[in-house]
């Protein structure tokens, strides 16, 4: 099988070339991208009836955007403006191919990068959002942002 780096490079242009990613962890299909934005990698969130699927009860069961937007909210996301850095929030970005959903992807808290779990591959970060856009996600059509999470005790 080959790398990662020709392997992400292969089917995400801007992901080519030296410093375009880093990679953050190993191989998991137990999670995927939009399961990771919304900050679970205990399972695979997707609008399907089948096993081993996870999708919030309150977003409609359907591959849309605003259906992916419900399920977002459902961890305290809510819409904004832009993929730019606001000082106590996390933010993620939802890529589409018209109104079709096929990825997320999470800004690195405390920084202006971003990262993303590549289908059931790894998680990279990225230092820019577009890297990931192309012919197979296409591009950033709607934003998040929701209060960083503190742990208690921390």
């Amino acid at each position: 099988m080959p790398s990662s780096d020709s392997y992400f490079a292969s089917i995400v242009p801007g992901l080519a070339g030296p410093d375009a990613f880093e990679l953050r962890s190993p191989k998991d299909g137990v999670y995927n991208c939009i399961a990771f934005a919304a900050g679970d990698t205990t399972r695979w969130w997707w609008p399907e009836h089948r096993s081993g699927y996870y999708w919030p009860p309150n977003a409609p069961m359907v591959q849309t955007i605003p259906a992916f937007v419900q399920a977002f909210e459902s961890v305290d996301y809510v819409t904004c403006d832009s993929e730019h850095r606001d000082a106590g929030y996390e933010k993620i970005a939802i890529f589409a191919i018209g109104d079709l959903p096929r990825h997320a992807a999470r800004q690195e808290i405390g920084s202006t990068r971003w990262l993303s779990k590549m289908g059931s591959l790894e998680d990279i970060v990225h230092n820019q959002l577009e890297a990931v856009s192309g012919e197979k996600y296409d591009e950033p059509v709607q934003f998040m942002r929701r209060r960083i999470r503190t742990t208690e005790g921390g």
